[in-house]
């Protein structure tokens, strides 16, 4: 039997509850067996993203989704290491798992750009994508498209960053043990000592 999979893949610097809402009402909303969280190594964008440690992000993850079964980590583009390109990842993820259908979780501001996507014609034959729609608008696109509607916000994960630079505690936008992982790290802080 078949399982339907979710991918939902992102620096996650740091993860954020909005990411973890999207991914769990898309499993529940799409019926999905479990999604996947994907940090990526590199980004492939071309306006190059900085970082911290893989080893920092997945710990976050890890401490985020560990009370929700629908929920898990996919690590391969952290242990493949260099750009993360999602053909050459869906490409390994099918040759691991044949058996699986996979859905790759996209914002609604994603769409536009997927013509711009590396190998985006053969990706298409490896993935589904559902695009989260915010408001009205739904791009019109060539490629196959599923909008899922869901109660989202703008928070990213730069707000979070910026809020801690400025000694402001992001309470209630990042779960708890990730928001303890972050003090007892001095992550972000632009003065970590303090």
């Amino acid at each position: 039997m078949k399982k339907r999979i979710g991918i939902l893949g992102g620096n996650f610097n740091p993860i954020h509850n909005i990411h973890l809402m999207i991914a769990d009402q898309v499993a529940q909303r799409m019926k999905l067996d479990k999604v996947y969280l994907m940090p990526e190594f590199l980004p492939p964008h071309v306006d190059e993203k900085t970082t911290i440690p893989a080893e920092h992000r997945l710990q976050m993850l890890e401490l985020a989704i560990s009370a929700n079964a629908r929920l898990a980590i996919e690590d391969c583009e952290i242990k493949r290491g260099g750009k993360s390109y999602s053909y050459d990842t869906m490409l390994e993820l099918k040759a691991k798992h044949p058996d699986n259908d996979y859905f790759f979780i996209i914002g609604g501001d994603m769409v536009d750009y997927l013509p711009k996507w590396h190998r985006i014609d053969e990706l298409i034959e490896l993935v589904s994508f559902i695009a989260i729609q915010r408001g009205d608008e739904q791009v019109e696109s060539k490629y196959p498209v599923t909008w899922l509607e869901l109660p989202t916000s703008n928070l990213s994960s730069s707000d979070i960053r910026e809020m801690i630079e400025q000694g402001i505690e992001p309470a209630y936008l990042v779960p708890e043990a990730v928001l303890e992982y972050i003090k007892e790290n001095g992550l972000y802080q632009k003065n970590p000592s303090l």
